[in-house]
């Protein structure tokens, strides 16, 4: 994930402080010369990196300890809601035009990620009971279109295609579909090239002239990291955006774009992408970054995750049931698993809990490691996840065989069932049996 590297340069720093009474100027320095570092090998903007540090130290130097808070912790805070100011403060929305449609011209370079940007915008849209429409309008990079077309249809999105003619034309008539078609959203996916050229940017200019655009989204690659806040820059003088896109967060980047664009641009960072599928794209959170760059985790996130991916009639359904610890089944196993892999990789869940993230970073997850329980599960059967204390020697060699595993797994996967059921009569029974239950659990 992306600022795993910074995050630990930045703790380390914040460590050295750790139980000193007051701030002064040397211990300050000392940790901002450190912090200083971090933020340029992330390939944060130079000039940003500068009044950042001035503005951390200025508060800082001389800051009375709160009564909770120790030296380092104090610093925390600062460098915490600098950051946030940083990147923008507060998450930017979409802003909407009064007739429809209201029109999203997304741009940026090749290799940006740009058409799968508006897939996913589209998706995410759409989730929201909007009705969008994409239109290809990139005619020069090969298959380009074709690529729209396949994210529309993972998207259940419609897409407007029409071969090479002018991308003005081909707005202007998006424009007009999308009203004689109810289409309330229409996302224009613009031509990209290798570097900035005039040619580009008069493209471009004559779209939005001819269709108005209600915002210019620029998508911006994070592991570009010094060039992409150039290109931010760029784009913004030339085309005039109104949000930034940052995308391929998820990878092993320095980051340092999402950290210096909105800084360098002016204009708010309003998504992120975070992975290879649809709904690996969420709102930017400035508040919630910095939070994940400094090591506290992302629990709103992670709480908004699990209710986009939680089914609302299965929990209903759970919950008239009101079963006790004892009368849990293999099934309600099996649900529980499933229900955890629609929130996305393993290492991204694990990675937004405080305290937790920077402990297992390290730590390979194997997101293929749910198919073997699930595969065993489904190898039973109905009598035998209804009633798992039934599974004696030969069943469980017999189940073995059904699912292509080791007599070992499935006897593996009875005592994790065991313990969850453990794990939750303790909770149910005592206050503390969450703490307990938890140190209990395999990935814990």
């Amino acid at each position: 994930m992306a600022f795993d590297s910074l995050s630990d340069k930045l703790q380390r720093a914040f460590k050295k402080l750790t139980g000193k009474g007051k701030l002064n100027e040397a211990n300050i320095k000392e940790a901002m010369r450190e912090v200083r570092m971090a933020l340029l090998e992330a390939d944060v903007n130079y000039l940003v990196v500068k009044d950042f540090i001035k503005t951390v130290t200025d508060r800082a130097v001389g800051a009375e300890i709160l009564s909770s808070l120790n030296a380092g912790q104090q610093v925390i805070k600062i460098v915490n809601e600098e950051l946030t100011k940083l990147m923008g403060g507060a998450n930017a929305k979409l802003t909407w035009s009064s007739s429809v449609p209201t029109i999203y011209l997304l741009c940026g370079l090749q290799g940006a990620g740009k058409t799968t940007m508006a897939g996913k915008l589209a998706a995410h849209l759409k989730k929201t009971g909007k009705k969008p429409l994409l239109a290809a309008c990139d005619i020069y990079r090969p298959a380009a279109i074709k690529q729209l077309q396949l994210v529309g249809e993972k998207a259940g999105v419609q897409v407007l295609e029409k071969g090479t003619q002018d991308p003005v034309i081909t707005s202007k008539e998006a424009v007009e579909h999308a009203r004689y078609y109810g289409n309330d959203v229409l996302i224009i996916d613009t031509a990209g090239r290798l570097h900035i050229d005039d040619a580009l940017m008069e493209e471009l200019e004559r779209i939005k002239a001819a269709i108005r655009p209600q915002e210019i989204l620029l998508t911006v690659d994070a592991m570009t990291g010094q060039d992409a806040v150039n290109v931010a820059k760029t784009f913004n003088e030339k085309l005039g955006i109104d949000g930034i896109i940052i995308t391929k967060l998820d990878s092993d980047t320095r980051g340092g774009a999402a950290l210096s664009a909105r800084a360098i641009t002016g204009k708010p960072i309003k998504f992120a992408g975070t992975g290879e599928k649809l709904s690996d794209f969420e709102p930017f959170h400035p508040d919630r970054m910095a939070s994940r760059i400094l090591g506290m985790g992302d629990v709103l996130t992670l709480i908004e995750k699990a209710t986009e991916s939680f089914d609302l009639a299965e929990a209903e359904k759970a919950a008239a049931k009101n079963k006790q610890p004892q009368d849990l089944t293999l099934d309600d196993f099996l649900e529980q698993m499933q229900q955890l892999k629609k929130m996305g990789p393993l290492q991204n869940v694990l990675g937004m809990l405080p305290g937790v993230g920077n402990k297992l970073k390290n730590v390979e997850v194997d997101e293929q490691a749910m198919k073997k329980p699930e595969a065993i599960i489904q190898s039973m059967t109905q009598k035998e996840r209804r009633n798992p204390d039934i599974l004696n020697a030969s069943r469980r060699k017999r189940i073995a065989a059904g699912a292509g595993v080791a007599v070992s797994d499935v006897n593996q996967l009875m005592r994790q069932f065991e313990q969850m059921r453990k794990m939750l009569k303790q909770m149910m029974g005592n206050k503390r049996g969450l703490a307990r239950g938890m140190r209990g659990m395999p990935f814990m």
